[in-house]
């Protein structure tokens, strides 16, 4: 994974520029997630992570067409932990939309108000809280008594560590009152205060052991102790503040349940307040800011919720996160250091970004090392030179940035960095090349080695076997790097060759450094499991520009079989067609990526990649129809006209959620029409292709089956 990452704003960012990017972040922030979630050894700050993810959302928001199968706003957390048993979660534990301005939580108070319909006046009340910086966990209980535990893992599915939250006084065993919900899933966060976490490093110097970096790790490295005797020993604390699957809810809205969950025995947080205006939260969150240093624990910002319960089931969820709920987190930090030197660093699609190399600085408890300097230009206008002393800034990308250079401290005969204009990877021409659409000069500069540049090569092999694609365990990038090096594998399908390769190769795979005949079996063996892949999986592994795994999977429902996507792509070639008609009207693609797609497929050595593919014996299976039982699964609906009963955004999303492609044209290829009042041409052209339609009052009867 490449440390630097282009720093340009998301609003100048080009469709090619914005593609790299969200790749390379869902590639950090799944590493950050991993070493955070499952090791409890994050190497970031809350406030450097949660600037991945709102630089991530920020592009999507901009590029709606790129959004990644993989990308971060799809997931939460990290796969569990091998050492644990695992808890499947019957309600994901989903994560929260992050906010840093106050422009950021008007806009989320506007989101609601116009997904909803509602009107400025209309009263909207919200609960704020201070948001915890410990270690979620979802508790269930069955008659009142607590029957297991897990943490929030990957959302879906958790570590099984009931044991270890038996231990934790101020989660009650079994539950106080009368008329306790048969099965009621309590969550919240695991978390230590800070005079506890004092105390427990204090032990921990005493006994000869390390000291824990801070309270969060300390309470997540406690929590995931495989003998609950040691997580006994440690002081840890429960806030609960959320449910999962219940059987009865004791309540309408949040603040009604939360008050019930402290009447059976839970911790809730003292500061537990309900808003009627933005005004007042941004006022609640002032007032908890000031606070924040005497607490007593940990916190990194404000969590805002919808009130109403049924408001909530309206707004629904986007992603990993609710539409009801937001994070108001608190701002990044600062530090000043040390530019000791520049290198460059060459990207996938051999783009040249500069790193600069800082004497490590402690940044509000992270050790910083490294700051991108984007490209040649930025360099340029921040005027910085080798030696300088410079601001950094812990609201960086995948590494810092730096934000100024503090000229009175420059060395004398500090010198200009002097950009390169060969690759450092394959000494290939490094050009910056003119926008054909705005007569410009591109910001970046950019290896014309294509293939034979071994940092793009590697990248393009790794993401043919990652984890999203065709996943074949075994073969990371340190073995892809490894064997591409050694030419046993140049290209796609040579992967499905090597086992026959290595038969007449003198020198066995076995007897390489690193592998032996089981591992060199293990490898052989995951290689044939993925000889057979889904359709989505294949498309996306292929590395078409601009396609994602969200846009894989539409192409993927879209066009069934792999040879009917070969075949109608090569049809789009001719624009006047209706094969680029019917690319086009899919939901989600537009013009600049149907145009990506097509040329693909225009060009022969993609074809000849296909084709050897097919003859190593891959094959690419058809998609299993979401949500099967559903009247529209795999079918392809149409809005139009005004809805009353529902807005058109929880139209489309709850068609999406039973299966169907939301279309935004009428064509011969459309199966239903949902005609509201003032539906004019569309109506008109589904009548005259005999498409089925239904008005808004069967839709909701249809929605509310499913």
């Amino acid at each position: 994974m490449s440390e630097a990452t282009e720093q340009k704003p998301v609003e100048e960012l080009t469709l090619e520029e914005a593609a790299e990017e969200l790749e390379r972040l869902a590639t950090a922030i799944g590493h950050h997630d991993k070493l955070y979630y499952q090791k409890d050894a994050p190497e970031v700050s809350d406030a450097e992570y949660d600037a991945l993810r709102q630089r991530n959302d920020a592009i999507e928001a901009r590029y709606p067409e790129l959004v990644r199968e993989d990308s971060p706003s799809h997931r939460v957390g990290a796969a569990p932990a091998e050492e644990f048993g695992k808890v499947r979660h019957a309600v994901p534990m989903l994560s929260l939309a992050n906010g840093f301005s106050e422009e950021d939580i008007r806009d989320f108070w506007q989101r609601i108000h116009r997904f909803l319909n509602l009107k400025e006046d209309d009263r909207l009340v919200l609960t704020a809280e201070p948001k915890i910086d410990g270690l979620s966990a979802s508790l269930r209980y069955e008659k009142g008594k607590f029957v297991l535990g897990a943490t929030r893992g990957d959302g879906r599915e958790g570590e099984n560590v009931t044991e270890n939250l038996r231990t934790i006084k101020s989660i009650p065993g079994t539950l106080k009152g009368k008329n306790i919900p048969d099965v009621f899933e309590v969550r919240g966060e695991v978390y230590m205060g800070h005079a506890d976490f004092e105390a427990l490093n204090e032990r921990q110097e005493k006994d000869g052991k390390p000291r824990f970096a801070n309270p969060r790790n300390a309470a997540a490295g406690s929590l995931r102790q495989l003998d609950p005797k040691v997580t006994a020993r440690r002081p840890l604390d429960f806030f609960a503040y959320a449910w999962g699957e219940v059987s009865e809810l004791p309540g309408e809205t949040q603040y009604d349940v939360v008050k019930t969950l402290e009447s059976w025995g839970f911790t809730v947080n003292e500061h537990f307040h309900r808003c009627d205006s933005v005004e007042e939260m941004l006022s609640f969150y002032r007032k908890i800011e000031e606070q924040r240093a005497s607490l007593g624990y940990d916190i990194d910002g404000v969590v805002y919720k919808v009130d109403s319960l049924s408001l909530q089931d309206r707004l629904g969820y986007v992603s990993r996160s609710p539409r009801w709920a937001l994070a108001h987190k608190f701002p990044a930090e600062q530090a000043t250091t040390v530019l000791e030197k520049i290198e460059i660093q060459v990207g996938r699609t051999g783009k040249l970004t500069p790193v600069a190399r800082l004497k490590p600085v402690t940044v509000g408890g992270v050790v910083v090392s490294n700051a991108t300097l984007h490209n040649e230009d930025e360099i340029d206008r921040l005027g910085v030179k080798l030696g300088d002393t410079v601001i950094v800034q812990r609201a960086g990308d995948v590494i810092p940035q730096i934000v100024r250079v503090v000229e009175e401290k420059r060395p004398k005969g500090a010198k200009k960095f002097k950009f390169p204009d060969r690759c450092p990877e394959c000494g290939s021409h490094a050009v910056r090349e003119v926008n054909p659409k705005t007569g410009k000069m591109d910001a970046d500069r950019r290896c014309t080695g294509g293939l034979v540049c071994p940092a793009q090569a590697v990248e393009r092999l790794r993401h043919f076997v990652s984890r999203n694609a065709f996943d074949i365990e075994g073969l990371g990038e340190k073995q892809i790097a490894a064997f591409y090096q050694d030419e046993l594998v140049q290209r796609p399908d040579e992967i499905f060759t090597l086992e026959e390769r290595d038969k007449s190769n003198l020198k066995k795979l076995k007897d390489r450094e690193g592998w032996g005949a089981t591992s060199v079996k293990n490898l052989f063996k995951a290689i044939d499991d993925r000889r057979e892949v889904s359709l989505d999986r294949f498309i996306f592994a292929l590395g078409i520009r601009h396609v994602g795994e969200t846009n894989a999977r539409l192409l993927a429902r879209s066009y069934g079989t792999l040879e009917n996507f070969e075949k109608q792509m090569l049809a789009a070639h001719d624009r006047e067609s209706g094969a680029w008609e019917e690319l086009l009207s899919i939901d989600g693609v537009g013009e600049v990526l149907a145009e990506s797609v097509v040329e693909f497929f225009d060009e022969k050595h993609n074809r000849e990649v296909l084709d050897a593919l097919k003859k190593a014996g891959v094959k690419a299976t058809p998609l299993e129809a979401q949500e099967a039982t559903s009247p529209i699964s795999g079918k392809t609906v149409v809005f139009t006209g005004s809805l009353e009963q529902m807005t058109r955004s929880e139209a489309k999303a709850k068609a999406e959620q039973m299966g169907a492609k939301v279309s935004g044209s009428v064509s011969a290829k459309t199966d239903l029409v949902v005609a509201g009042p003032g539906a004019g041409s569309k109506l008109t052209k589904a009548k005259e292709l005999g498409v089925e339609t239904i008005t808004e009052d069967e839709w909701m009867e249809m929605a509310r089956g499913n």
